[in-house]
C-alpha cells in the first residue's frame, strides 16, 4: 500500500527527477539523463516508472537521473509539443522517453530499449540532458553533468490535481463533442422508458428493419476490434482531426479493473449482441422470446456504461477518443432498436407447457 501510494504521489508531483534519495555523488563516474512524458492517469506510465524506470535508478544510483514531466499540466504540455515538433510528430502519445536524440514510446519499447542504452551511454562516459526546446527552464537549479541535483520525493512534492474545468479545457472542442454526445445518450435512456410504457405491441426481429441491428453489431465490432488491437498491441491509434484517443487508451480507464482492455469487453459484448438477434430472428418459440430480452439487456447495459465511460473522457481523463463516441452511439441506437422485440417478448403468451380448455358444445339447434 505505501509503495503504491508513493508512486501516486510521484504521478501527480507534476514534475520530478527520479534518482534515489540515499544515492550518494560519485566522483568521476559518467552519468545518463533523460527526459519522461508522462500522464497522471495513464495506466502505462505507472507500469514504465514502476517496474522499469524506478528499479533501474536504485541499481544505478546517481548514474542515472531521470526527469518526469507530467503533460497534463500547462508548462509539461508545452514540453512535449515541442518535443513532438523537435521529432517531426504530429501526434504523441504517452509515456514517451527522450534520451539523446532518441525518443521511445509505451509500455513495451521503453522496458525493451532503454535499459541497454543506459548500458550502452555509460560505457561511453555518460550522456547529458537532451536537447530539448525549453527543458534548461525546467530543470531544478543547479543541474549539470558534474552536478547531480537533490531528488524530488513524494513528500516534498506538491500534489496539485487538476480540476475539472482545467481538464476539459486541454481540448475544449474535443470535450466539447464528447458532452454533446453524453447528453443525446442520457435523452436515448429516457425515449427508451417513453418506448417501453407506449401502448402498442412492440415488434418483431423476424422483420427486414431487424438487419439494421446486425449491420449496426458489425460496425461496433469492428471499431471495439481496433480498440482491442491498439490497448493489446501497445500501438498508437488513428484518432482523426478531433480529440486524442492515445490518451484516453493509455489511461487507467482503459481496462476493467486494470485488467481486460475495453476494447476486448466491447468486442465479446457486440460478439453476444449479434447471437442474440440471430436466435431472436430465426428461432420461434421461448427461445426466440428469450433471445429478444438478452438483446435489450445487453445492448441496455452497453449503453449505460458506455455513457460512463463517456463522461470520464472529458470531466475526468480531460481527453475525447473518437473511437470511443462511435461505439458508444451505436450501442445507444442498437439499444433504442432492442426495446420493442423485447417489449413484444414481454406481452407475447407463451402457451408452452400449457393446455388451454376446449370451448363448451353449443346446444342451438338440437
Amino acid at each position: 500500500m505505501k509503495k503504491n501510494a508513493a508512486l501516486k504521489a510521484i504521478l501527480l508531483a507534476g514534475m520530478f527527477l527520479l534518482f534515489p534519495a540515499a544515492a550518494r555523488a560519485q566522483t568521476g563516474q559518467p552519468a545518463v539523463r533523460a527526459v519522461l512524458f508522462y500522464s497522471p492517469t495513464c495506466g502505462h506510465c505507472e507500469l514504465v516508472i514502476a517496474e522499469t524506470l524506478i528499479p533501474m535508478t536504485k541499481r544505478y544510483g546517481d548514474q542515472l537521473q531521470i526527469l518526469g514531466v507530467d503533460v497534463s499540466q500547462p508548462q509539461g504540455s508545452e514540453l512535449f509539443s515541442a518535443a513532438l515538433q523537435k521529432f517531426g510528430l504530429e501526434r504523441g502519445g504517452v509515456p514517451f522517453l527522450v534520451i539523446d536524440n532518441i525518443y521511445l514510446v509505451g509500455s513495451q519499447e521503453i522496458p525493451e530499449r532503454f535499459p541497454g542504452m543506459v548500458e550502452t551511454y555509460l560505457a561511453q562516459g555518460g550522456l547529458d540532458w537532451p536537447n530539448l526546446p525549453g527543458l534548461e527552464g525546467a530543470l531544478p537549479a543547479g543541474t549539470s553533468q558534474t552536478s547531480p541535483p537533490e531528488p524530488l520525493t513524494p513528500d516534498s512534492t506538491h500534489l496539485d490535481k487538476a480540476s475539472w474545468r482545467e481538464r476539459f479545457a486541454r481540448d475544449p472542442l474535443g470535450n466539447s463533442i464528447s458532452v454533446v454526445i453524453l447528453t443525446g445518450m442520457l435523452g436515448a435512456a429516457v425515449w427508451a422508458v417513453v418506448l417501453f410504457r407506449k401502448p402498442d405491441g412492440g415488434a418483431s426481429l423476424k422483420d427486414n428493419w431487424s438487419w439494421a441491428i446486425l449491420a449496426l453489431s458489425i460496425a461496433g465490432a469492428l471499431v471495439a476490434g481496433y480498440l482491442a488491437y491498439v490497448e493489446t498491441a501497445q500501438v498508437e491509434a488513428v484518432c482523426g482531426p478531433v480529440g486524442d484517443c492515445n490518451t484516453v487508451q493509455q489511461s487507467e480507464y482503459a481496462r476493467l479493473f486494470g485488467v481486460l482492455p475495453i476494447g476486448m469487453l466491447g468486442l465479446i459484448g457486440y460478439a453476444g449482441i449479434v447471437i442474440a438477434w440471430a436466435v431472436g430472428r430465426f428461432a420461434d418459440g421461448q427461445p426466440g422470446k428469450l433471445a429478444a430480452l438478452a438483446l435489450f439487456g445487453m445492448t441496455a447495459a452497453g449503453a449505460l456504461f458506455s455513457t460512463y465511460l463517456t463522461f470520464l473522457e472529458p470531466f475526468v481523463i480531460g481527453a475525447t477518443c473518437a473511437w470511443c463516441l462511435t461505439s458508444a452511439v451505436l450501442m445507444t441506437v442498437l439499444m433504442l432498436l432492442s426495446v420493442k422485440p423485447a417489449k413484444a417478448a414481454l406481452s407475447r403468451p407463451s402457451h408452452v407447457g400449457k393446455s388451454r380448455a376446449l370451448p363448451k358444445p353449443s346446444l342451438r339447434g338440437r
